[in-house]
């Protein structure tokens, strides 16, 4: 059983590694295409709303609890992949970038959500621990661009670009030759519609909509990683902004898979509640640490990129275990898609007054942390507070 979970979660690495591979190699779009910051907005949003159109798709329609998970990720690879391709040797301007990066956001619906069936398909007893590592396999696949562009001095960016794709087609095809778990039944037809009686399930509801408050604030804080850092230290090199920010954003994984252990003792509610609370409060002061002192700030940065996605996992966990059993990936496929509609409005709401207000943009994304704790009170003192095993 350790196996299929250890190929699921290298291609879900591979294949994420297509969602921020433009703010990987922002420097070099700014300086060849005279893009700025918020125009980088633009291309992430325009992946944020691919996805969200995506995923409503799948939910919607119940394509991802019909077919073979594994199919759906093969295709959606092949088709993220080329369209980054495209984006890396077609595009000349950000009009025809932002169509290529809405077709990459499109395709990742199909990697995504589809992953995190698969690895309940494969492991329903452990699902907190398990999705623990898919999100964290997520988050280096969001941050690799950074660590690519950070160590390929003097190679272009398509080049940088063409990795992420070559990556991608790599996590498909593992996953094409594992195949499915066998722990959850596929959906004997197409289900129109039925997606939406998930929200008729109290724990559902609490886990989605704390899940909205974290989405709130995860993908604009990772959009303005480099920034901040940049800002933090003005005279380094593109290169070292872009280790740095590999860091801050990889380090997420580490506080993925630390939560996962952890949910088998205190619960997934719990851990949520305490990664949400934690970056939530790093929102508030972060702002006040700048003034004090660079190496605090910086520290900050670091520990506000281990607790800001550490909490999305468990979120996973605790939907999934309240969706219906023939309806998992349809569920989380509509959780996703609000979620990352929310996204797609913080994105450019804080990159757009980043050069106004620079670092109290943080306090824009702390009302999703404050409400996403409040939602997530009806699961606190119920079995969705106890350790995962218990499901």
């Amino acid at each position: 059983m350790h196996r299929p979970l250890a190929l699921i979660v290298i291609a879900q690495l591979f294949g994420t590694s297509l969602w921020f591979s433009t703010n990987g190699v922002g420097d070099a779009l700014m300086v060849e295409w005279g893009l700025s910051a918020t125009d980088i907005g633009t291309l992430t949003s325009a992946v944020q709303l691919g996805f969200i159109v995506g995923t409503l798709l799948f939910a919607l329609s119940g394509l991802a609890d019909r077919f073979a998970a594994s199919r759906v990720f093969l295709l959606s690879s092949i088709t993220g992949s080329a369209a980054n391709l495209a984006l890396a040797w077609l595009a000349q301007d950000l009009a025809t970038a932002t169509v290529f990066r809405f077709l990459t956001g499109l395709a990742l619906a199909g990697i995504y959500p589809v992953g995190m069936k698969l690895i309940v398909s494969w492991a329903p007893e452990r699902r907190g621990e398990a999705l623990a590592w898919l999100v964290a396999m997520l988050t280096l696949g969001t941050a690799t661009p950074h660590l690519l562009q950070g160590l390929s001095v003097g190679l272009a960016w398509p080049w940088v670009i063409t990795l992420a794709s070559g990556l991608a087609l790599m996590g498909g095809a593992v996953i094409a030759w594992l195949g499915d778990g066998p722990h959850l039944a596929r959906a004997p037809r197409l289900k129109w519609g039925s997606v939406f009686r998930a929200f008729h399930q109290p724990g559902f509801r609490a886990a989605a909509l704390g899940y909205f408050g974290h989405m709130w604030e995860l993908y604009a804080f990772w959009v303005l990683v480099p920034l901040l850092i940049a800002a933090l230290y003005p005279q380094a090199a593109t290169e070292t902004v872009s280790l740095l920010a590999f860091a801050v954003i990889g380090l997420g994984a580490v506080g993925c898979v630390v939560a996962g252990r952890l949910s088998r003792r205190l619960g997934s509610a719990r851990v949520a509640v305490i990664a949400l609370t934690t970056s939530g409060g790093l929102c508030l002061v972060y702002p006040w640490l700048v003034g004090l002192s660079t190496g605090l700030a910086m520290a900050a940065l670091l520990i506000w990129g281990i607790a800001v996605i550490a909490d999305s996992a468990q979120f996973s966990a605790l939907a999934s275990r309240h969706a219906p059993p023939d309806g998992v990936a349809s569920a989380l496929a509509i959780m996703n898609s609000i979620g990352f509609g929310l996204s797609a409005l913080a994105i450019p709401v804080a990159t757009s007054l980043w050069h106004d207000i620079g670092e109290n943009v943080s306090w824009l994304l702390l009302p999703g942390a404050v409400l996403g704790v409040a939602a997530m009170r009806p699961l606190l003192g119920t079995r969705s507070f106890l350790p995962t095993r218990i499901s």
